[in-house]
């Protein structure tokens, strides 16, 4: 008699919690649910499998006269994988069969950046500043430098959320967008260079431990 008065009340204490769960509502249980979950921390980057140590956490800022760079993301994937293809068909990046060389890397970045100044920032302003960044793996060879394809989907449009190609940023006004990159050296050390208004900043994000 006992046994089964105990089983009533594990079965009404079911009950009870399953209604109460029924009434919780969907931001009360988004809450519960990140509450309850392990913390998994948000990938920002593989430096590391290239054997690049990073020596700032994302995100990371750079300023040069007016322009700021903020580096978000930065993924690093073999020309051939499927990423690559994905979005090289997607934003319709040039292939090998377009290009004079044919690169081994394609690297996926997601940034901001911010006009500091009172006058609108374009890719064209104070020139011959052109691009105004730049990403760099290898300063001991010529071809340590990523290059910028452009996104022949998205060639015409001005502050492309999706893949940067042109830009053009208005007094105090920011834009956070993707951009790609081709590479083809090796990876030493990954360093952020950028040029506005005759000042140069220079910052090493990552480094090989050798």
């Amino acid at each position: 008699m006992m046994k089964r008065t105990g089983f009533k009340i594990a079965m009404a204490s079911t009950i009870l919690f399953s209604g109460v769960l029924g009434h919780v509502s969907a931001t009360n249980a988004a809450e519960f649910s990140k509450a309850v979950a392990p913390s998994i921390p948000i990938m920002t980057d593989n430096l590391l499998k290239f054997g690049l140590i990073k020596e700032k956490d994302f995100p990371i800022t750079v300023t040069s006269g007016g322009l700021s760079y903020t580096l978000h993301k930065i993924m690093i994937y073999d020309i051939n994988s499927k990423e690559a293809k994905a979005l090289s068909e997607l934003y319709r990046y040039p292939n090998s069969t377009m290009m004079i060389y044919a690169p081994k890397y394609f690297i996926w970045t997601k940034i901001t950046i911010t006009n500091h100044l009172k006058k609108t920032i374009s890719p064209n302003s104070e020139t011959p500043y052109n691009p105004k960044w730049i990403l760099s793996f290898d300063a001991s060879s010529e071809n340590g430098r990523a290059d910028a394809p452009i996104p022949i989907a998205k060639k015409n449009e001005s502050n492309s959320k999706e893949a940067l190609y042109n830009f053009k940023l208005k007094p105090g006004k920011s834009l956070t967008t993707y951009q790609a990159f081709y590479y083809e050296g090796d990876f030493k050390q990954f360093k952020i260079d950028l040029a506005f208004s005759d000042i140069f900043t220079k910052l090493v994000v990552a480094a090989n431990a050798d």
